[in-house]
């Protein structure tokens, strides 16, 4: 089920607010007459459906959920003492001892997740790879069957780091364990963010879980976002993504084209994804939690450094302090900062997926923000316009992208190099630009960037509604909807991650 359909838009998410709100006045009545806190209703609720939001696929993805969900929860109470094997410290403290138990809850912790992230994501790629050895060595009766093939469980790469990240923030001291079976469940299965992101890590929801405000403004907010985020994902993802599309499978284009394409899908991704976000935190304000802005206009960066700052904030900023930092930073030395650079970014790449084309990807950013922080402040490249400096980073951006999009590492080679002009297109390519050049695709794709360069962000855009705002807002809506109807091409790229 996704965010732009008519049936979670129209059916599902009015039974959950309804739902939700229902049992919060039950709960806030029942807190009056008894002076006990109910919260767990109205969590219980948002849990049931978030449940039912992620088994509409497949039942059993619900399974490995909870499963996940109860190894953390049981941890973080070992971690916090709360359970113990010896004598119980209700509250750590930062930089303080660590008994064996508590370093073992932790390794637990860490070690399940992974387990469970690498074997369905990456058994698959491991597979491929082996057959692909013993094929090359001529061994062809070593090859695995195809029948050993794994399905990936939607959004496993997000609540798997989510999970995670609670039982580091108890151990670090950054954060108390909930005793609350419940509003731990909550927190891993809110379905706003659940199957995408952004990734929500437990220190910054752990107070809202105790309690947060419901107010018109917070809902208001909540549903311009939902629209704004809408209207992105059906105007300008959707429609960019055709372009690209008939670029990426032509298999022969020439150079204009291959760079129209590559843009065409630069765009794609960051409205699709940035899209999800939007609709993420506002559905997240009309239940009264405030997630942190996931997008900060990427496109305008000047370096690669300043693009990870901006894209996808709350994973850069998860692989910073769960990764690079304990992985020793920048307090090591440059050499071991730049390996640490690059490590973080092959890691973040195989995050994305499985298979050699993402690695390459991450390989690719990683060797930049290594060049980058070799060059320092005195880099001659900071001497450029900036206009220029943005122009070239865009451009490393999307060379980058086209690892990240093509079906195979072939495809992808052979792509860069129509971009490079050192491919010689097929006499059919020229059918090409009949199709992506068409005045619909050209309009959309100049609408996309000049909001992706020179646009505000839906995050800062719907801080005050005014009623122009609403109206305008309402009219986008309305008519994101009325063209949904008419459109076959509705892929969220990041459910595949």
């Amino acid at each position: 089920m996704v965010f732009s359909s008519h049936l979670f838009m129209f059916y599902f998410l009015p039974l959950a607010l309804a739902g939700y709100y229902t049992t919060l006045l039950i709960g806030t009545l029942l807190q009056r007459l008894t002076g006990m806190r109910f919260s767990w209703l109205n969590h219980g609720m948002l849990t049931l459906v978030s449940y039912l939001f992620y088994g509409w696929a497949n039942p059993l993805f619900v399974v490995l959920m909870f499963v996940s969900t109860m190894i953390d929860y049981v941890c973080g109470l070992f971690i916090s003492g709360q359970w113990n094997w010896g004598k119980p410290i209700l509250a750590l403290q930062q930089g303080g001892e660590r008994t064996t138990g508590q370093r073992i809850a932790l390794t637990i912790s860490i070690c399940s997740n992974l387990s469970l992230l690498g074997f369905f994501k990456y058994f698959n790629f491991g597979l491929d790879s082996y057959n692909a050895v013993v094929t090359g060595l001529g061994a062809d009766h070593l090859i695995w069957a195809d029948m050993l093939r794994i399905t990936l469980p939607l959004g496993i790469s997000f609540y798997t780091f989510q999970s995670m990240s609670y039982s580091i923030d108890v151990y670090r001291g950054d954060a108390k364990a909930i005793r609350n079976v419940i509003d731990f469940s909550c927190y891993v299965a809110m379905f706003p963010q659940l199957v995408a992101g952004p990734i929500i890590r437990f220190q910054e929801v752990d107070d809202q879980l105790r309690q947060r405000t419901h107010t018109f403004e917070k809902f208001s907010r909540g549903v311009a976002l939902f629209a704004m985020g809408l209207t992105k994902k059906v105007m300008l993802a959707n429609t960019c993504g055709k372009v690209a599309d008939v670029c990426f499978d032509a298999g022969s284009v020439g150079t204009v084209d291959a760079w129209f394409g590559v843009v065409a899908y630069a765009f794609q991704i960051y409205y699709d994804f940035s899209a999800y976000s939007d609709m993420a935190i506002g559905l997240g304000l009309m239940t009264g939690f405030m997630f942190a802005k996931n997008f900060d206009s990427p496109y305008i960066s000047q370096s690669i450094t300043e693009f990870w700052q901006r894209w996808h904030i709350s994973l850069s900023t998860w692989l910073r302090d769960y990764l690079y930092i304990p992985l020793g930073g920048n307090r090591k030395g440059k050499y071991r900062t730049y390996a640490n650079l690059a490590i973080v970014m092959l890691l973040g790449g195989l995050w994305h997926g499985a298979s050699w084309n993402f690695v390459i990807w991450g390989a690719i950013h990683g060797g930049m923000l290594a060049f980058e922080r070799m060059q320092g402040k005195d880099s001659p490249y900071r001497m450029l316009p900036k206009p220029i400096r943005i122009l070239i980073t865009f451009a490393i951006v999307c060379f980058a992208w086209v690892f990240f999009r093509a079906a195979t590492l072939e495809d992808a080679m052979t792509y860069c190099g129509s971009m490079l002009g050192l491919v010689t297109p097929h006499e059919s390519s020229g059918l090409i630009g009949g199709i992506i050049y068409q005045p619909w695709y050209v309009m959309w794709m100049a609408i996309a960037a000049a909001l992706a360069f020179f646009g505000i962000q839906s995050w800062d855009y719907t801080r005050k509604i005014t009623l122009f705002k609403a109206a305008l807002i309402g009219v986008l809506f309305v008519a994101s909807v009325v063209l949904l109807t008419t459109q076959t091409f509705n892929p969220f790229i990041y459910f595949i991650f």
